[in-house]
């Protein structure tokens, strides 16, 4: 048992503590890893965060590494594959968003440069947000920058990215840090 001050949300779940300790909060400004965190979320919708980490590296297999170029072209049969995987979540609705959020991800790369991280990070001017929370329960569920992504990323088509599951988007990729205060990560990750 280590002897760092740490968030409280992980528990003792050993899955939780690694993901807590080593990327929750971690910046993240590679366009596809972006990508697959957002629709990581968007499959959290209704669920727990442990249910999608217990089924990662299932996500992972069944979507092609979460590859947009061989997402974007998924089709009936696919869907009916995935349907059927039971190392995912296996939602309609959220399976044909992937899809689509895959062909409007790949249009938004190629639009402009920089692309999805220079978008995704353009609602916080590119820079982490050093939140001071003191414990877990001063969370919001959702933010202002998080309601202005989700407006934008809808108006451009995106599919499950509605306010809360962007600011979880936002939390676990860096651009705000919130873990608590006296968490030993909030200060690794405290950018001056």
């Amino acid at each position: 048992m280590s002897d760092k001050t740490t968030c409280n949300w992980p528990g003792d779940d050993p899955l939780m503590i690694t993901y807590h300790d080593e990327e929750w909060g971690e910046p993240v400004h590679d366009s596809r890893q972006l990508f697959e965190k957002l629709i990581l979320d968007g499959f959290q919708a209704g669920l727990s965060w442990i249910t999608i980490l217990r089924r990662k590296q299932g996500f992972l297999k069944a979507f092609d590494n979460f590859d947009p170029e061989k997402i974007a072209r998924y089709g009936d049969r696919d869907i009916e594959r995935l349907m059927n995987d039971k190392g995912i979540i296996r939602n309609r609705l959220k399976i044909l968003s992937t899809i689509n959020n895959a062909q409007i991800y790949l249009t938004m790369e190629k639009e402009k440069k920089g692309g999805f991280s220079e978008f995704i990070w353009s609602f916080t001017g590119g820079k982490t947000i050093q939140n001071e929370w003191q414990n877990t329960d001063q969370l919001p569920a959702a933010t202002t920058e998080s309601e202005a992504m989700s407006k934008a990323l809808k108006t451009k088509g995106f599919k499950f990215c509605g306010p809360t599951i962007c600011y979880a988007f936002m939390q676990a990729v860096g651009i705000v840090n919130d873990h608590n205060s006296s968490c030993f990560r909030h200060a690794e990750l405290k950018i001056n």
